[in-house]
């Protein structure tokens, strides 16, 4: 097995941590949010306050569920628009008491239904890059999984983007450029190897900021890890100047 298909499997697989694991283990006194104000509650996308090293955090992340049944009360972790709708208003809630963001993201992609459609899904996803690029306050975004196409890069418009290890960040999936460049979705690995998704690879092409490393660690191990990098670094983003933070953000996204 390649290494690039041995990321993909292992980005897929469903016993990775998902994003409220995350919330439980790195956040205190976590509480969860419900609803976008407009339309429902969408469970493919969760957020909420908790205490990180006494300093309130607004969390978003994309869920997946870990069995099937998990899967379809999650909807894959394919968001509707009302996820990315109650994510801005999680994050414009941030901004106004001046709380800091993380993201984690683990996605294929915006859900690509008909109702999701009807409902504005670009729109949504348009209107998170627009806002997330100029709030002012500190966001860091992660990729846990998957990071798939414009249904990642909503919650990802952050000030530092860092992956774990064996996850991807891609355009689309691998099936897809293959089933768009060769008309042939079994060809997903040869297109992977050319979409250079992997995390070392991004970060050789300052996509992403900082990796991971998963291999050799538990989950508590990692979950240590990400804490204590996050306390570090908001408190590093946190010396800057609303100015000097928007200013940075702008440049980060403008070099691509």
């Amino acid at each position: 097995m390649s290494q690039v298909s041995r990321i993909i499997k292992s980005a897929r697989d469903q016993s990775r941590l998902t994003s409220l694991d995350f919330a439980e283990h790195i956040f205190d006194d976590f509480i969860e949010f419900h609803g976008d104000r407009h339309f429902r509650d969408d469970g493919a996308v969760v957020g909420g306050i908790g205490l990180l090293a006494g300093q309130p955090v607004t969390f978003v992340g994309i869920q997946k569920g870990k069995n099937l049944q998990g899967n379809l009360k999650r909807n894959f972790g394919q968001p509707h628009p009302e996820g990315y709708r109650k994510a801005l208003r999680l994050m414009k809630q941030a901004e106004k008491f001046k709380r800091p963001i993380v993201t984690f993201i683990n996605t294929a992609g915006a859900y690509p239904g008909l109702g999701a459609e009807e409902r504005g899904q670009g729109e949504a996803i348009a209107r998170n890059l627009l806002e997330m690029s100029d709030l002012k306050v500190p966001i860091i975004a992660i990729i846990i999984g998957e990071g798939g196409s414009g249904g990642a890069l909503a919650l990802a418009v952050a000030d530092r983007v860092w992956m774990l290890e064996n996850s991807m960040y891609a355009v689309l999936s691998p099936e897809g450029f293959a089933s768009i460049l060769w008309k042939d979705g079994s060809r997903a690995i040869e297109a992977a190897e050319l979409m250079k998704i992997t995390s070392f690879e991004l970060q050789k092409l300052d996509i992403v900021d900082t990796v991971i490393p998963e291999e050799g660690r538990s989950n508590l191990e990692l979950v240590a890890q990400i804490k204590e990098d996050l306390i570090q670094a908001f408190a590093e983003l946190g010396q800057l100047s609303v100015e000097q933070l928007l200013n940075a953000r702008y440049a980060r996204f403008r070099k691509y």
